[in-house]
């Protein structure tokens, strides 16, 4: 490995919330709007509102940890750092388990609506298209998949606030002015509240860029002042939107019955705005697609990069970056190569188990916040029991009780990894009689 070369700090705060957003894809919020109003029956809204403030919570911690440990490898560095080697190494295989696989889910869903509008043409080579563009755009760097992104969120942004003035005039038109005003949304009369806990442990998978900007510490600039804004201000930008959002769309389709549920935004896009708009809409979301899937596999990529370059990974392939480029393109093409799997899975099963892995990371970041607060860490102790103590251990408790609310695929499959994951740990530390690699923090 050349360690002359180095990851270049080019990203300010704006660039870094902006890919945070592109990560999320807004448009996400209508591409499963069906499953979670379903799984809410009808609370959507709540949903994303109780999801919002998990995520909030467990955003603080991760602003605290960005600012104690402003380098590559998001809540598997801090866990390693906070807690132990062996804890960090579980939380990152958990992380993989997320990360890894949702470049695969996002090409598979594009490729999806694609192969809806264009049957005639086979779904592989949808497939293998998202995955050779948006590995190309990631190899080039992260300046110019920065200037991607810069693009294509306008897009989504415009469709975003198009169909939500499109529902609104919708729901105007059909219950007059004080139907904008309704708590159905929130609160349905015979819905529990456990059904829109359980649609919030669907929300919070719309909210995974929050953290995964944390991957990009490295190539910001002043990272320990710009990193727990940039987290906290994506947090909340994202939790607004899904919100609003949600809300809206809601209104439009007070019920949670649909002809089909994947297809459900498009449904009311029709209804909304009509043929033409149904086109557009689509149009975007396969755009949105691209987009979150070039965020998403930059940040694995800059993650295997973290765990190589410590040597939990094999450093010689993972801890790599192009001498020219400055990028980790063998991991890059790697995510490529595993994002073909999508030619042999479907949606349903290749997400099942995604959220698993979100869900322990983050419960993770919250524990090293509470760790480092009472070893009386010089950065965590003077920001006081609020915040080094209270919120963490709030956020934490959310956070695994989204996790319990997930199905019982989700949470047997991410258990099964997570024991995989231990009997690796097992081999790399000689069965425990020795630490894992030390991580070697300078770029």
């Amino acid at each position: 490995m050349n360690e002359t070369v180095k990851l270049d700090r080019a990203l300010g705060l704006w660039s870094v919330v902006l890919f945070g957003l592109a990560y999320m894809t807004p448009m996400i919020v209508f591409g499963t709007f069906g499953a979670l109003a379903t799984a809410s029956q009808g609370t959507t809204a709540m949903a994303y509102l109780i999801a919002s403030a998990a995520i909030l919570l467990t955003a603080i911690s991760y602003g605290v940890m960005a600012r104690v440990y402003p380098v590559a490898g998001s809540s598997y560095t801090y866990a390693r750092k906070s807690i132990s080697p062996s804890v960090g190494f579980l939380v990152g295989w958990a992380v993989l388990l997320d990360y890894f696989f949702l470049p695969m889910v996002i090409w598979l869903i594009g490729a999806a609506y694609l192969t809806s509008a264009f049957p005639e043409i086979p779904a592989w080579i949808w497939i293998v298209a998202y995955i050779a563009l948006t590995s190309m755009v990631n190899v080039i760097g992260i300046v110019f998949a920065n200037r991607v992104n810069f693009i294509l969120m306008l897009v989504q942004f415009a469709m975003l606030a198009a169909f939500v003035l499109l529902a609104a005039r919708y729901v105007v038109a059909a219950n007059g002015a004080g139907g904008l005003a309704s708590v159905q949304p929130f609160f349905k009369a015979g819905v529990p509240f456990s059904a829109s806990v359980a649609g919030a442990a669907i929300a919070a998978y719309s909210f995974l860029g929050f953290d995964a900007v944390s991957t990009l510490t490295e190539e910001t600039r002043d990272a320990r002042r710009t990193m727990p804004k940039a987290i906290l201000m994506t947090a909340l930008a994202g939790g607004f939107i899904f919100v609003l959002a949600g809300y809206v769309t809601q209104l439009a389709h007070p019920g949670f019955e649909f002809a089909s549920v994947d297809a459900a935004a498009t449904e009311i896009a029709k209804a909304v705005g009509g043929d033409l708009f149904v086109t557009l809409f689509l149009a975007t979301l396969v755009v949105a697609q691209f987009t979150s899937g070039l965020a998403a596999q930059a940040s694995v990529g800059r993650l295997l990069y973290a765990m190589g370059r410590d040597n939990v990974l094999p450093s010689g392939f993972f801890g790599r970056l192009h001498p020219t480029l400055h990028t980790p393109v063998f991991n890059l093409m790697l995510v490529g190569i595993v994002g073909l799997l999508a030619l042999t899975m479907d949606v349903t099963t290749s997400t099942s188990f995604i959220n698993f892995g979100a869900f322990l990371a983050f419960t993770a970041v919250n524990v090293s916040v509470i760790v480092l607060y009472l070893k009386g860490e010089q950065q965590v102790r003077p920001l006081g029991v609020l915040v080094g103590l209270i919120i963490p251990a709030v956020a934490a408790v959310c956070d695994v009780l989204l996790l319990l609310n997930l199905d019982s695929n989700a949470k047997l499959l991410g258990l099964v990894w997570l024991v995989i994951g231990i009997v690796y740990l097992g081999y790399l530390t000689q069965f425990f009689r020795v630490a894992p690699p030390e991580m070697d923090f300078a770029e």
